[in-house]
């Protein structure tokens, strides 16, 4: 009696009396590498899109839930040197900036910038630039000693105000860098979200608070009258 092959046959079928050789493990196989590969594609679009500076336009940043427009939640946080700065008592326009975290490379590198243009963007613009995480007062202590900050930068521990500006995450579960500016009102006329890209931030801020001032109605002359011939 011929002897019995009892290993499992690895062949699909066989073609003109020879076998056509495909592995049974092979479709298995090319089903996990597709699934690998759809996951890696999801995880560089949304890498992708977290790094990619938002426009300044309302159609590009309804993806947050401030948007262009719209009038900034209010709010009210104790600052590196034990004051309380509260958003709706600022009668200016007001750059918002939202960062990850104190100490971090890239947040040393933004304030730094921003602690370098402060005096510029009050004097230019009559504005003012909070920043804004979720470390506590001490952490900011730190951090404001340290680089020498200026300008307040706000304790927003367990990320309430975050929340409520509705700041996207970055690479799904970063806290988000973004940057808001608002008119002396606290309607918000510009976003932008960048983390890569730390010290950009600065100059989106300084480019929306100079439209902002070449857009605004000169002030009136209440004396115009008096040398009105007409």
């Amino acid at each position: 009696m011929p002897k019995t092959n009892s290993a499992p046959r690895s062949h699909a079928t066989d073609i003109a009396g020879g076998s056509l050789s495909v592995p049974v493990f092979s479709i298995h196989a090319t089903g996990a590498l597709f699934l690998s590969a759809t996951v890696l594609i999801s995880l560089f679009v949304a890498t992708a899109s977290a790094f990619a500076p938002a426009s300044n336009s309302a159609s590009r940043s309804t993806q947050l839930n401030l948007a262009v427009g719209e009038t900034a939640p209010d709010f009210s946080l104790v600052d590196q040197n034990g004051k309380t700065v509260k958003r709706s008592s600022i009668k200016k326009p007001l750059v918002v900036y939202f960062y990850p975290a104190d100490a971090t490379p890239g947040c040393t590198t933004q304030a730094t910038e921003f602690n370098e243009q402060i005096k510029e963007i009050r004097k230019a613009y009559g504005a003012d630039v909070v920043g804004i995480s979720g470390q506590d007062v001490e952490s900011k202590q730190a951090f404001a000693k340290d680089l020498g900050l200026t300008f307040s930068i706000l304790a927003d521990e367990g990320d309430a105000v975050r929340t409520s500006f509705g700041v996207p995450k970055a690479l799904l579960f970063l806290p988000g860098r973004v940057t808001y500016v608002l008119d002396k009102s606290g309607t918000c006329t510009s976003v932008y979200s960048n983390l890569g890209d730390a010290k950009s931030h600065v100059a989106a801020a300084t480019d929306a608070l100079a439209e902002m001032k070449a857009n605004s109605p000169a002030p009136s002359n209440p004396f115009a009258a008096l040398f009105d011939k007409n």
